[in-house]
C-alpha cells in the first residue's frame, strides 16, 4: 500500500501526511463555507448539519482530513474532539486518503455462503492489499462489508456504494481492473455509471448529481414478493372496511392533533407512564 494513502501501525494507531492539515485555498475554502450554508439551512439546529458537512469536506479532499475537522467544528461551533468521534464512528468517512473507488465486497452470513469470502480471498490478492487499503495508484481502496443489504443478489459487491450483483472472483477481478484502467463502468442496479469517491461523497452531502432516476431501480429478485402476493391476491390481514370503521371509533373518541393520527402520541407528547398499562403490570 502506498504511503500516500496512510500507514497504519501494529496498534492501529493511523498516521497521515502533513497535508491533511494544511489550510484550504481561499477560493476551496469560499465554496466550502457556501456548501455548508445551504447544508446548514436544513436543520433547526446547525450543529445537526455534521453528518452532511462531514460528507461535504470529503468530497474536497477525498477523505476526512484535519482541515476538514476544523472546518466542521468552527463551522457549527464544536470542538475538534466532537466532530472527530463522529468522523471515527462511522466507516463511510475516512480519516486517511482514499481511493478514487471504494470497492466494497459483502462477507455476511448470505454473501459469504454464496461465494463472498473467496471473492475477497481472490480481489484482495489481485490487488494485493487489505481491508480498507488502497492501490499504489491510488484507484481502489478495497473494503470487507458486513452488509450490502441485497441478500437477494448475493454474493453483492458495490462500488461506491453501487450495486454489483450476482458476483464472481472472475467478475469482482474484471471490475477492480476495469476501474483502475479508467473504463466506463455499469452498475447492475442504479445510474449508468459509477461515480469517482468524490462525487458520491458529494451526493452524500445531499447536492443531488442529476442521476437518480438513471438505470434500473429495484431489480426483478426485489420485486419478486410483491409480483407474487398481486397474482394470488395476498393482502395484509384485515379488510378495509374493518380498517375504516375502526378509524372512525377511534376519531369519535379522541379528537387527536392536527396532521398526527388520532390515538396516537408523538414523540414529543407521550406520557413516560403510558407504557405501563394494566395489562404488562
Amino acid at each position: 500500500m502506498s504511503s500516500n494513502f496512510g500507514e497504519v501501525t501494529v496498534s492501529g494507531y493511523l498516521h497521515v501526511n502533513s497535508e491533511s492539515k494544511e489550510p484550504y485555498a481561499p477560493e476551496v475554502l469560499e465554496q466550502l463555507q457556501a456548501d455548508a450554508e445551504l447544508i446548514i439551512a436544513r436543520y433547526p439546529q446547525k450543529r445537526s448539519a455534521l453528518l452532511p458537512l462531514l460528507h461535504l469536506v470529503q468530497s474536497v479532499d477525498g477523505y476526512v482530513a484535519g482541515r476538514g475537522i476544523e472546518f466542521c467544528a468552527r463551522t457549527l461551533d464544536l470542538t475538534d474532539a466532537e466532530v472527530s468521534g463522529v468522523a471515527t464512528f462511522y466507516t463511510q468517512y475516512k480519516r486517511h486518503p482514499n481511493g478514487e473507488y471504494t470497492v466494497g465486497v459483502c462477507t455476511n452470513t448470505l454473501c459469504a455462503i454464496m461465494g463472498g469470502d473467496e471473492i475477497w480471498d481472490t480481489v484482495s490478492s489481485h490487488l494485493g492489499i487489505g481491508h480498507d487499503e488502497t492501490t499504489e495508484d491510488g484507484k481502489v481502496t478495497l473494503e470487507r462489508v458486513e452488509c450490502n443489504a441485497a441478500c437477494d443478489y448475493a454474493p453483492v459487491v458495490m462500488g461506491n456504494w453501487e450495486f454489483f450483483d450476482n458476483m464472481t472472483p472472475e467478475s469482482t477481478v474484471e471490475l477492480v481492473d476495469d476501474l483502475r484502467e479508467g473504463k466506463t463502468v455499469t452498475p447492475s442496479r442504479g445510474p449508468n455509471a459509477v461515480c469517482t469517491f468524490k462525487q458520491i461523497s458529494r451526493v452524500l452531502a445531499g447536492f443531488p448529481d442529476g442521476l437518480a432516476d438513471e438505470g434500473v431501480g429495484a431489480g426483478p429478485a426485489s420485486l419478486r414478493g410483491v409480483e407474487l402476493a398481486k397474482r394470488e391476491g395476498w393482502t395484509a390481514p384485515g379488510d378495509h372496511e374493518a380498517a375504516a370503521d375502526e378509524d372512525a371509533d377511534t376519531h369519535a373518541e379522541d379528537p387527536g392533533v392536527e396532521g398526527q393520527a388520532r390515538g396516537r402520541y408523538s414523540s414529543q407528547d407521550r406520557p413516560a407512564e403510558a407504557a405501563d398499562t394494566e395489562e404488562s403490570k
